[in-house]
């Protein structure tokens, strides 16, 4: 005799074992023979599959633990029997002297033996071996099935609901799949409840308990046998059909199981009155009657059946084998189908007994692959025969060394009659064999190769070898190779296409402490924990392509890797196999002779996810590996800049905590810095933020603690710029932090309070913050060049960057507008803003003379999907009146339109409109809408009369309502513009006000710059400035854009206002700066302060700068002198 394998406990699962089990007890083998279950002398119970893979143990786990940590004495089993079908385990239980410590007055009672009773499902796979062409995982009971497909709404826990104090264990055999068709990933993963099918109480009355069951290749239909007889549910229906004649049920008992064909259940049946062993095939739509089932007798006794195709194979009682072909036949309204004897084999001479064959089918799989048959039907033919001895897997190949008969010639059927080659043996101790029936060109290794599952070794994969290209193969070279691999899971079923295998696993939970340990039953009872089986997989990819590797077979792994790049899991396949060969020889004790790591660092610069891989597997990887690693994979600074290159800044910042850890702060500093710049110019805020903590915590000494990796930006409608949100926010703290609840419409209204030094705390200030500072202020001015205005809102808002104090210092330089008609063109173009055009009926319009006026020139949307971002405004009164104080200032009045439409005064009617309110969250037109006579809500246009009565407009003035919306950008637009117009206003770019209030079309905008200019303190040159870019407007529309003449002779009159201001002499005293050497800080108004310093009204504009200057002088004068070096243009800041 020979020792084939061992069932034992291991050092690695049971480190303590070794002296507290004692000699093994007791032994026995379910009566499926699929499953042992062992004893030992001190206590404890484990399941073991037939070659040693272990499938529950009671010495470790909830099994071995209470819930408060403390360890259980083990069960201790004096004699213990399997029950029917091997549904149940009966127990004999006593314990040993190490209970005496239990209470005196209940010795005797614990020493008592008592009787338990496990309950066990199992997979369908011990008892029906043909199931394993089939992708889902179905487990038996004695009254119920388990199956992972199924609508997501029955999600019922596989939980007993046992008469016994104790709960049912997973008995595991493995489960096979493989249809024509595959269903899909989804719909076999999907949630991880199971699917539970109650059998029909009504056979189960006299046919239990449940011997075989089936599903067919869609999992729409399942059939049960029992003691006599069979039934079918359909999983669409929610139904059981039974035999409708009781007499014809209990007159058959199936004997070698039952499959699935299409619509048909085939079985292999004994008849009881005929004293015949018969092949019966019914159709599931059709009545459960003989009279519409297809009946073949049989020489011997049927003991194994399964179908390949449109073909049946069985295994009989005298070791023959016998091939049938199965046919559709239509009769009339009758569909029948037919069966016919194809060829027989005798084994008689391989086989010592027939129960020693485990299971029998029919496959594809041969020694050759697709590429070398001389035919290419014979890749998809049945081409041997794989026998499964007594855990010998043995193969039985076509013999095709003699002549070979055309198709076309030849009957159909005579080419299926070539005679077996003599059995050649595959592999040892099989438990279970998968293969499939399907093809796939781009996945051809998978689906043509054999998958086998060989108990505590493991699982090993027959996998063809196909030369690259279509090649001839060399004959000196294998065109198969058997790959051993191990998985964590006893395997179910193999998903081929997906890599995938599936499998169910024992979950135990402890409710020990809803007991007190007063009583010896009440301990008993809560002794072994609750158990419910889970649904589980796993990848076994980076198995398969590691022992290509090996054994120096890189192009097969490459072209079975491209073959699954397109898997959502195919980036974590890599970074296993990656992780795992490093774990392994990093820390291997023994020098490696020839290391594998260089082989997979070279195998992953194929794909395109190398550079993610690489850095994934090295931030879930110990520090003292990472040497070893990027001696492998490369520099990780040249990798950083790689991922730059590509555009790939998520990753480029997880090698950024590479780079930290494994360089010098130099080195950190130089590659944020590049990243910073990147991501500011990509729009990555997220990641701007991460990289100003970043560059803060470099600079502050806190280098040695890691800052956490950047998560992907979220897809965020950066349309609309968050400004409220982030004014008042320190850029050392991140944004989201900050729930939006607490920023009202007060508080966002009085905008940020002071000057940018304020944003960081005083331990990280100085150098650091003010490196970071002029990143920022340089890409604002890059922006502000480029005519960006829509991107340097979404910055300004993401990154809480404060506009008005900067554009107030950069007035004279970066934010003055070099050519009015190219910035206008910008902003058209970023904003989604038409050009406008002249409405054919423009002469005779009535609203030329102001009686009708849109409220698009009034006003701004009361309510916004996402105008910057969406605020909550309290209800008090002081919110409407600090609105009123500045909004008014910029929206247009009733009588600013008039004057400018009609250039004369108009006495205007009180009179009172509801306010919408759609709740809390207002834009910030909404305080705008408190002022005016009428409300835009949601793109519904009000008309006012001024006598209000009911309007009837004629067709020449919906035509110019029309023309006029038509005319009208996005409403985000013109929040927005409307936005930066306030903000251009309060730092005193005019020029910019000028150029939004063209797009909007307000003539009240240019009569608050006339306001503002007829002041002292604006310069002068400006106004020049101004001057010559509306000029150079007017010529431009004269020649390219004639829509905007009509707005530009409306405010003529204000533009010879403007050309009188010019001529003037104005005197440099209070705003404007005399001295080059002196600092726009010093001179440019501190709108921001004085606000924060009044929290009951707005200064007025033209008060703010002097007011600011009095009260803040000696509080500015210090920042002032650190600020002063970088306000003479020199911008430019160079990284160490």
């Amino acid at each position: 005799m020979l020792l084939s394998h061992k069932l034992e406990l291991t050092a690695k699962q049971y480190p303590d074992i070794w002296n507290k089990t004692g000699a093994v007890k007791l032994i026995r083998w379910s009566p499926d023979n699929s499953v042992v279950i062992v004893t030992w002398e001190y206590g404890g119970l484990s399941l073991w599959s037939v070659f040693g893979a272990q499938l529950i143990c009671t010495l470790g786990g909830d099994f071995a633990y209470r819930s408060d940590g403390t360890k259980k004495d083990p069960l201790k089993i004096n004699s213990m029997s399997w029950g029917a079908e091997g549904y149940h385990l009966w127990v004999i239980s006593g314990f040993g002297s190490q209970h005496i410590e239990i209470e005196s007055d209940l010795r005797n009672i614990v020493k008592q033996p008592s009787i338990l009773l496990f309950q066990f499902i199992k997979s369908v796979l011990t008892v029906n071996p043909c199931m394993s062409n089939q992708e889902q995982v179905l487990l038996q009971g004695e009254d119920r099935l388990y199956l992972n497909c199924g609508e997501p709404s029955q999600t019922q826990n596989p939980r007993s609901s046992s008469h016994t104090q104790h709960k049912p264990r997973l008995e595991n055999s493995p489960f096979a799949d493989g249809g024509l068709e595959s269903q899909g990933l989804s719909t076999l993963l999907g949630h991880r409840h199971w699917h539970v099918v109650q059998i029909s109480s009504t056979y189960l009355e006299s046919n239990w308990p449940i011997r075989f069951s089936a599903i067919d290749k869609l999992g729409q239909n399942i059939a049960v046998v029992g003691k006599f007889g069979f039934a079918h549910y359909s999983l669409l229906t929610k139904k059981w059909k039974l035999f409708g004649n009781i007499t014809q049920e209990q007159n058959m008992i199936v004997t070698g199981g039952l499959a699935w064909w299409n619509d048909f259940m085939v079985l292999a049946c004994y008849n009881i009155s005929d004293h015949q062993e018969e092949l019966r095939v019914y159709l599931r739509t059709s009545n459960l009657d003989n009279a519409f089932a297809h009946v073949t007798k049989t020489q011997a006794e049927t003991l194994l059946l399964s179908v390949f195709r449109d073909m049946v194979i069985v295994f009989r009682a005298d070791c023959s084998i016998c091939l049938y072909s199965i046919e559709r036949k239509s009769d009339g309204s009758n569909t029948m189908a037919g069966i016919q004897v194809l060829q027989e084999v005798s084994m008689s001479r391989y086989i010592p007994h027939p129960f020693l064959v485990v299971s029998v089918t029919l496959t594809s799989v041969s020694t050759e692959n697709g590429i070398t048959l001389k035919m290419p039907q014979q890749a998809r033919d049945a081409e041997s025969i794989m026998l499964n001895l007594a855990g010998q897997l043995i193969m039985m190949q076509r013999d095709r060394s003699g002549p070979q008969i055309r198709e076309k010639d030849s009957n159909p059927n005579q080419r299926k009659l070539l005679p077996f080659c003599p059995p050649v043996v595959l592999a040892q101790s099989v438990e279970n064999v998968w293969t499939t029936c399907r093809a796939n060109k781009q996945k051809r290794h998978l689906l043509e190769a054999l998958w086998l599952s060989c108990g505590g070794a493991g699982m090993k994969v027959w996998l063809p070898l196909f030369p690259r290209d279509h090649r001839k193969p060399h004959s000196f070279l294998s065109q198969r190779i058997m790959l051993p691999f191990h998985i964590n899971i006893y395997p179910l079923a193999v998903l081929f296409e997906d890599a995938l295998v599936l499998g169910a696993v024992n979950d135990t939970l402890l409710y020990d402490s809803l007991y007190t340990r007063n009583t010896a039953r009440e301990q008993l009872e809560v002794l072994f924990p609750f158990c419910v089986v889970e649904r589980t997989s796993q990848i076994y990819l980076h198995h398969i392509l590691r022992q290509l590797l090996v054994r120096n077979l890189g192009e097969q792994a490459l072209l079975l890797a491209q073959s699954c790049a397109a898997l959502p899991y195919f980036p974590h396949v890599l970074e296993l196999m990656l992780h795992e060969v490093l774990e392994e020889e990093a820390t291997s004790r023994e020098p490696i002779p020839d290391p594998l790591l260089p082989t997979v660092a070279k195998f992953i610069t194929e794909f395109p996810l190398f550079l993610q891989t690489v850095v994934h597997c090295a931030r879930k990887t110990e520090y003292a590996l990472w040497n070893y690693l990027f001696a492998a994979v490369g520099n990780p600074k040249d990798l950083f800049e790689e991922c730059l290159m590509a555009q790939d800044l998520d990753t480029a910042a997880s090698y950024l905590i590479i780079l930290q850890n494994m360089e010098v702060p130099a080195v950190s500093r130089q590659h944020a810095t590049l990243l910073f710049n990147t991501a500011l110019e990509q729009g990555k805020w997220d990641l701007c933020r991460h990289m100003i903590r970043f560059l803060k915590a470099i600079g502050s000494g806190e280098s040695e603690t890691p800052p956490s990796t950047p998560t992907a930006q979220e897809p965020s409608s950066s349309g609309g710029f968050e400004f409220f949100r982030n004014r008042s926010i320190s850029l050392s703290q991140s944004a989201e932090n900050v729930p939006p609840s607490k920023f009202n419409l007060q508080k966002t209204l009085s905008m940020p309070s002071g000057p940018s030094g304020k944003r960081w705390s005083k331990d990280s200030e100085c150098a650091e913050n003010m490196y970071i500072d002029m990143m920022l202020w340089r890409h604002a001015r890059r922006l502000l060049e480029d005519v960006r205005l829509k991107d340097l809102g979404c910055f300004a808002a993401q990154l809480g960057f404060e506009l008005i104090s900067w554009l107030c210092k950069e007035r004279t330089r970066a934010a003055r507008v070099d050519n009015f008609v190219i910035a206008l063109k910008r902003l058209h173009k970023d904003f989604l803003w038409p050009l406008p055009i002249i409405p054919a009926s423009s002469i005779s319009s009535p609203f030329k003379n102001g009686k009708y006026r849109t409220v698009g020139e009034q006003l701004l949307k009361s309510q916004s999907a996402d105008p910057f971002m969406n605020l909550e405004m309290d209800a008090g009164i002081s919110n409407i009146q600090r609105s009123q104080s500045w909004l008014s200032n910029i929206g247009p009045t009733h009588h600013e339109i008039d004057a400018a439409s009609s250039h004369g005064p108009q006495m205007q009617d009180a009179f009172l409109l509801p306010l919408s309110n759609k709740g809390d969250e207002c834009s910030i037109g909404s305080a705008t809408d408190l002022t005016e006579s009428s409300s835009m809500v949601d793109g519904d246009w009000t008309m006012v009369d001024e006598n209000f009565s009911t309007l009837s407009l004629t067709q020449s003035e919906l035509e110019h309502i029309s023309m006029e919306l038509a005319s009208k950008g996005p409403h985000k637009s013109q929040v927005q513009l409307r936005y930066l117009l306030h903000i251009f206003m309060e730092a005193g770019c005019l020029d910019w006000c000028i150029v939004i209030g063209l797009i909007l079309r307000e003539s009240s905008i240019i009569n608050q710059i006339l306001v503002i200019a007829q002041s002292s303190e604006v310069d002068g040159e400006m106004l020049q400035n101004i001057k010559t870019g509306l000029h150079a407007v007017d010529r431009w529309a004269s020649t390219d854009c004639p829509g905007y003449k009509p707005f530009l002779n409306i405010i003529k009159p204000q533009l010879q206002k403007l050309s009188e201001i010019t001529e003037e002499q104005i005197q440099p005293d209070a705003f404007q700066p005399i001295a080059v050497g002196k600092t726009p800080e010093q001179t440019s108004p501190r709108a921001e302060e004085s606000r924060a310093s009044s929290s009951h009204g707005i200064i007025p504009q033209s008060e703010v700068g002097v007011s600011s200057m009095v009260s803040r002088k000696e509080e500015d004068t210090t920042r002032a002198q650190e600020e002063e070096p970088f306000q003479d243009g020199t911008y430019d800041c160079s990284v160490s």
